[in-house]
C-alpha cells in the first residue's frame, strides 16, 4: 500500500533546473537506496518528500495519518541540551507524555550506544551527533523514514551499526547514499536520479549490485537507439538535401517528420554527454625503495596513548588503508608520516627530500572567502600540470565547474564542490607520498570511482582513511586496525578484519556479566505488599493480553475496507496507539514490581 509520493514534480533554482516531471512511490516494507550525481537534486527530492520543500509543479501525496521521519545531511540541535532532551523533545512534540516517553527515549538511546544519556549534545562527536538523529527519528514510530547521507561522519562501526538497525526495524525508508557498500547491504531497490535517463529517473528491483548490471543494459539499449535515430535522422537530410519536387500534404508531413526526429536525437545526445572529475594526481617518478620508515613509534594525547609501537615501511605501489572507530588515532597517524606532529617515542626516518601530499578532513589551506578561481589558481589565470601551462577555465571543467562559477566565493559552493577544489589544488604538488584523510565525504558515485581509478595509477605510497569501504577494499594493498589504546593491528583485506570485529564481539558478549534472572510470578514475595503482589503474580497474562490487543489494532488498521473512511480510520490509529502505550507502561511497572522484589 502506498505510503509517500510525489507525481510530476519539478524544481529549478534560477534558470537551472534539478529536474522535471519527477514521479517517485514509497509503500509499506520499501527499502530505497537513491542515488545520482551532484547536482541532480537528491536532497531537494527529499525535503519535497518529507514536506519541508514545496516543487515548482506537481504534487506530494502522504497516506492519512502516516507519519514521515526526516534525518538530513547535518543534523541540528538546540543549545546545551542533553540526548535524552533531543530525544524527549521530539516525542513531546508528537503528543506522548512524560511517563511514555520515558522507557521509549532509554530505549532508543540504548539502542544507539548512549552510555550517559545526560550528554550535552554539544560535546559530540560528527558520528554520534548523527546516531542521536536517527535514533530521534526512529523514536517518533515513523512509518517511513527518509535518510539524506545518513552514514557520513560515521565510522565503520557506526556505519555496521546503522545497517543493523535498518534491517531490524520494520519502518519503510528511502536513503540517499554515496556509500555503495552500505546500498548493497540496506537497499532493496534502487532509485537514480540522472538526466541521461529518457524520464530523468531509473528504477530498479534488488541491490546495488543488481542496479549497476540493469543500468548498463538500459544505457547500451539507450547507445542503440540513439545510433538507430541517427542513421534515420541522416538518410531524411539527404532526402532533404535533394529537394521535394512538389510541396504535397505527404512531402510536408515527411518534412515535418525529419525536425521531430533531429530534435529527438539533439535531446538524446545532449543527456548522453556525462562529464567526470579528471583526477589524476602528480607522481615525482622517484624510484627510492622506502620512503617512509617508522620503527617503535608511540604517541600520547591528553595522557592517554594513542599509538603504543609501530613499524612500518612505506615503499612505492603500497596503498596502505587505515581501519578504527572515530578517535582511535588515524588522523594522528597521518600526521606522525607527514611530520606535522612528532612522535614521543621511536623514529620516523623519510627518504632525502620527500614529497608529501596530505589530504585533510578540515581541507586546510581552502579559505572559504576566496573565489573559485583564486581557490584554483590563485592571482594567476593558469596552472601548472604535468609541466604544461592550463587556463584557469580548462582547469575548472575538468573538475565539472562551469565558467560562471569562477567568481563564486568557495564557502558557496556544496561539500563535494570544495572536495573536489580540495583534490584539484593538491593534483598541481607533486608528490612521493600520499596522505588522504576521508577524501570520499561529500563526493558522488561517478566522482569516488575516478578517485579509485587515480589511487590504483598512482606509483608512489599511499596512506588512505576513509568510511567508504567499497574503496578500502578495492584500492588497499594493505590494512591496519587501530583501537586507540595504543594497539595497532595489520590485516589482509576487509573481511579478515570483520570477522576479527565479529569474533571479539562474540567474546565480549561471552564474557559479559549476566543480568539476574528475573523471578517468575509466584515466588516468593520480599517487599511487596498484598495489592502489588497480586498485581505481580498477573502481570505475564496481562502483558500478553495486551500485546494481543495490539497485534488486533495493527491488522485493523491494515484492512482495506477503511482506507477511504478518514474517521474510523483515525479511531483505530488513536486505538493503535493506545495499546501499544500500554504494553509500554506494563514492561515498565513490571520492571518496577522487580527492583522491589530485590
Amino acid at each position: 500500500m502506498t505510503l509517500l509520493s510525489v507525481q510530476g514534480v519539478a524544481k529549478a533554482y534560477g534558470a537551472a533546473p534539478l529536474f522535471r516531471e519527477l514521479s517517485l512511490t514509497l509503500a509499506d516494507g520499501d527499502r530505497v537506496g537513491l542515488v545520482g550525481p551532484n547536482g541532480s537534486g537528491k536532497s531537494t527530492l527529499l525535503r519535497i518528500l518529507a514536506g519541508l520543500e514545496t516543487p515548482d509543479a506537481g504534487t506530494r501525496a502522504l497516506r492519512r495519518l502516516a507519519r514521515v521521519g526526516y534525518v538530513p545531511q547535518d543534523p541540528t540541535f538546540p543549545a546545551d541540551a542533553t540526548a535524552e532532551q533531543v530525544v524527549g523533545t521530539a516525542l513531546a512534540a508528537d503528543g506522548h507524555t512524560a511517563e511514555s516517553a520515558a522507557l521509549t527515549i532509554a530505549k532508543a538511546l540504548s539502542r544507539a550506544g548512549f552510555a550517559e544519556p545526560d550528554v550535552i549534545v554539544d560535546t559530540l562527536s560528527g558520528g554520534w551527533r548523527k546516531r542521536l538523529a536517527i535514533v530521534r527519528e526512529i523514536a517518533r514510530g515513523p512509518d517511513v523514514l527518509l535518510l539524506d547521507e545518513p552514514t557520513n561522519h560515521l565510522d565503520l562501526a557506526g556505519i555496521l551499526w546503522l545497517e543493523t538497525l535498518l534491517r531490524a526495524e520494520r519502518v519503510a525508508f528511502l536513503a540517499v547514499s554515496h556509500d555503495r557498500w552500505f546500498l548493497e547491504t540496506v537497499a532493496e531497490r534502487m532509485v537514480e536520479i540522472d538526466r541521461i535517463h529518457p524520464s530523468g529517473i531509473f528504477e530498479t528491483a534488488g541491490r546495488y549490485s543488481d542496479f549497476l548490471e540493469r543500468r548498463d543494459d538500459a544505457l547500451r539499449e539507450q547507445a542503440a537507439y540513439r545510433e538507430s535515430l541517427a542513421n534515420r535522422v541522416r538518410g531524411e537530410i539527404a532526402w532533404l538535401r535533394q529537394g521535394a519536387k512538389a510541396r504535397t500534404t505527404k512531402q510536408q508531413a515527411r518534412i515535418a517528420e525529419a525536425g521531430r526526429l533531429m530534435d529527438e536525437l539533439a535531446t538524446a545526445d545532449d543527456r548522453a554527454r556525462t562529464a567526470k572529475a579528471g583526477i589524476a594526481f602528480t607522481a615525482s617518478g622517484r624510484q627510492t625503495r622506502r620512503l617512509i620508515v617508522a620503527s617503535g613509534v608511540g604517541k600520547d594525547l591528553g595522557g592517554r596513548t594513542i599509538i603504543g609501537k609501530l613499524d612500518l615501511a612505506l615503499r612505492p605501489g603500497v596503498r596502505l588503508g587505515l581501519l578504527g572507530a572515530n578517535g582511535s588515532g588515524k588522523s594522528t597517524l597521518l600526521g606522525l608520516l607527514g611530520g606535522t606532529l612528532a612522535p614521543d617515542r621511536g623514529t620516523i626516518k623519510r627518504a632525502d627530500e620527500l614529497r608529501v601530499v596530505h589530504f585533510t578532513q578540515t581541507r586546510a589551506g581552502l579559505d572559504p572567502r576566496w573565489s573559485l578561481r583564486e581557490a584554483l589558481a590563485g592571482e594567476s589565470d593558469s596552472v601548472v600540470y604535468h609541466d604544461r601551462l592550463v587556463h584557469v577555465v580548462s582547469w575548472a571543467k575538468r573538475f565539472l565547474f562551469r565558467t560562471e562559477q569562477l567568481g563564486q566565493p568557495v564557502e558557496q559552493l556544496s561539500g563535494g564542490e570544495r572536495a573536489r577544489v580540495h583534490i584539484a589544488r593538491l593534483m598541481l604538488e607533486p608528490a612521493d607520498v600520499l596522505l588522504l584523510d576521508e577524501p570520499t565525504n561529500d563526493l558522488d558515485i561517478p566522482t569516488l570511482e575516478v578517485l579509485e581509478e587515480s589511487l590504483l595509477e598512482f606509483p608512489g605510497a599511499v596512506v588512505l582513511v576513509t568510511h567508504d569501504r567499497f574503496l578500502l577494499d578495492r584500492v588497499s594493498t594493505a590494512l591496519l586496525a587501530l583501537d586507540g589504546a595504543g594497539g595497532v593491528t595489520p590485516f589482509a583485506d576487509l573481511a579478515q578484519w570483520q570477522q576479527a570485529e565479529q569474533a571479539a564481539e562474540a567474546a565480549a558478549r561471552d564474557t559479559r556479566p549476566r543480568p539476574a534472572a528475573p523471578v517468575r510470578p509466584g515466588a516468593a514475595a520480599k517487599r511487596l505488599g498484598y495489592h502489588e503482589q497480586r498485581e505481580w503474580e498477573a502481570m505475564e497474562e496481562t502483558i500478553l493480553a495486551a500485546e494481543e490487543d495490539v497485534a488486533a489494532c495493527r491488522a485493523g488498521l491494515d484492512d482495506p475496507a477503511v482506507v477511504s473512511d478518514a474517521a474510523e480510520l483515525a479511531r483505530r490509529y488513536a486505538a493503535h496507539e493506545a495499546a501499544s502505550a500500554r504494553v509500554e507502561q506494563l514492561y515498565a511497572r513490571w520492571s518496577e514490581l522487580d527492583a522491589k522484589r530485590r
